[in-house]
C-alpha cells in the first residue's frame, strides 16, 4: 500500500518512486526465500549505491545525493517495508560513513566516501562489546601508540555486516584503561587489515539475512590516518552517530510496522466468516484503525526529529522518542497481524510471523528501549 507523503522537491518525489520500484520488483520478491536460507544479499547494496539510493543524505561531492535527513530516512522505510535486513542495513552502512563525513580530514572524505556511498564498499560499525552493551563507554578493546600509527586488540560483539563488511568504523581505548568515555577514539579499519577476523555468525530468532557477528582485533596494525576526528574524542563522535542512527532504526521500524498492515488489511477484505469479509466486523475494524494510527503517528514522529536535524537544532531527545515509540509500534502491529490472521499468522505461508520475529530486535539494537527512556528522562530533567 503506497502511503501518501509531503515531498517538496521533484526530485524527492522521484527517489521515492524509484525505491518502490526496487522495492516491489526486486526486494520484496525475494526476502522470504533468502531469510529462509540465510543468503546476504550483498550486491543489492551495490544496485542502491548505483541507483543513488545509499548515500542521500550525503555531498554530492564524494558521491552523495544532497537530500534532507527527511527524504533518506523515507527511503529507508520504503526498504524496510519490502525487506527489514535491507533497510536495517543501509541504516547500519550509513551509521559507519557518518564519522567519516562529519569528523574527518578533507583527504580522508576524498579517499573513503565514494567507494562508500556509490556502493563499492560496504561498512560496518563497532562499538559494542560482550561487556559494554548498553554502557557502552566501558569498552575494552584497546588502540595501543606505536612509533607510526596504532596496535589494537581486543573483541567486538552484535557487529551487523560482521565478517562481511569491506570496512569497519571502530571505537577503541586510547586512553587510560579508567577513563571513561574520555578516553576513547575513532579509528578507520579496511577489512583486509592483518589481525582481523570474525567469529562465526550469531544464530538469531529473525533477519538471518543480515549477518551478526562478533569482530577480534589480534594485533593489528593501523596508520596514523586511520583516525577519524582528534584522539580520545572518539565516544562524542559514536553518541552523534548513533542519534542518527537511532532515526534509521525508527524509519525500520515504520517500515516494518507498514507491511504487518497491509498485509492484515488485505487479508480481512479477501478473508470471509458467516458470509463477510472479515474486515466488516467491528471488533477486528477496531484492530485494524489501531494498527494504522500506530504506524502514520510513528511516522509522524520521527519525521519531526528528521526536519530538526535537517535545520541544525538540536534532535537527540526527539531520535529517542521516535525510536522508542516506531519500535514498540512495530512489534505490536506485528503481533496483531498475526492474530488478525489466526492460525495461518503462525505459519510461514504468510509473512506476518516473519515481522513479528524481526520486529523485536528493532527494540534492542541502537540502544534498548529502556535506554532510550533513559535519554528522555535525562533531557526532562535538565529543562526542570
Amino acid at each position: 500500500m503506497a502511503v501518501e507523503r509531503e515531498l517538496h522537491t521533484p526530485e524527492a518525489r522521484q527517489l521515492l518512486e524509484l525505491t518502490r520500484e526496487l522495492v516491489d520488483k526486486e526486494l520484496a520478491p525475494r526476502a522470504a526465500h533468502d531469510e529462509e536460507h540465510g543468503a546476504f544479499p550483498r550486491e543489492v547494496f551495490t544496485t542502491l549505491g548505483g541507483a543513488g539510493l545509499l548515500g542521500l543524505p550525503y555531498p554530492s561531492e564524494y558521491g552523495g545525493g544532497d537530500q534532507p535527513y527527511e527524504v533518506y530516512l523515507q527511503v529507508v522505510e520504503e526498504l524496510a517495508r519490502g525487506w527489514l535486513a535491507v533497510g536495517l542495513g543501509v541504516s547500519v552502512h550509513s551509521l559507519s560513513a557518518y564519522p567519516v563525513a562529519e569528523f574527518g580530514t578533507d583527504e580522508q572524505r576524498a579517499a573513503l566516501l565514494p567507494d562508500m556511498l556509490e556502493g563499492h564498499t560496504l561498512g560496518a560499525y563497532c562499538l559494542s562489546e560482550s561487556t559494554s552493551g548498553s554502557d557502552a563507554a566501558a569498552l575494552t578493546t584497546r588502540a595501543e601508540h606505536t612509533g607510526d600509527g596504532y596496535l589494537v586488540n581486543g573483541a567486538k560483539a552484535w557487529i551487523t555486516h560482521g565478517g562481511r563488511a569491506d570496512h569497519y568504523t571502530l571505537f577503541a581505548r586510547t586512553g587510560a584503561p579508567d577513563s571513561g568515555g574520555k578516553g576513547i577514539s575513532c579509528l578507520h579499519v579496511p577489512a583486509d587489515t592483518p589481525g582481523l577476523g570474525s567469529a562465526p555468525p550469531e544464530r538469531k530468532m529473525g533477519m538471518s539475512s543480515s549477518p551478526t557477528a562478533g569482530m577480534l582485533f589480534d594485533d593489528v596494525h593501523l596508520p596514523a590516518d586511520a583516525l577519524i576526528g582528534e584522539e580520545d574524542s572518539g565516544f562524542g563522535i559514536a553518541l552523534s552517530a548513533l542519534d542518527s542512527g537511532r532515526l534509521g532504526i525508527a524509519a525500520c521500524a515504520v517500515g516494518l510496522a507498514q507491511a504487518a498492515l497491509d498485509t492484515a488489511v488485505s487479508y480481512s477484505r479477501e478473508r470471509r466468516q458467516f458470509g463477510r469479509p472479515i474486515g466488516d466486523f467491528q471488533g477486528l475494524g477496531f484492530t485494524l484503525a489501531d494498527m494504522a494510527t500506530q504506524v502514520a503517528a510513528s511516522r509522524e514522529l520521527y519525521l519531526s526529529a528528521a526536519r530538526l536535524r535537517d535545520a541544525g537544532r538540536p534532535f537527540g531527545e526527539r531520535a529517542a522518542m521516535a525510536k522508542l515509540m516506531a519500535t514498540d509500534t512495530a512489534m505490536r502491529v506485528a503481533t496483531d497481524a498475526v492474530q488478525v490472521l489466526g492460525g495461518y499468522g503462525y505459519t510461514r505461508d504468510f509473512p506476518v510471523e516473519r515481522y513479528m520475529r524481526e520486529a523485536k530486535v528493532l527494540q534492542i539494537v541502537e540502544g534498548t528501549n529502556q535506554v532510550q527512556r533513559m535519554v528522555i528522562g535525562r533531557h526532562l530533567a535538565e529543562r526542570a
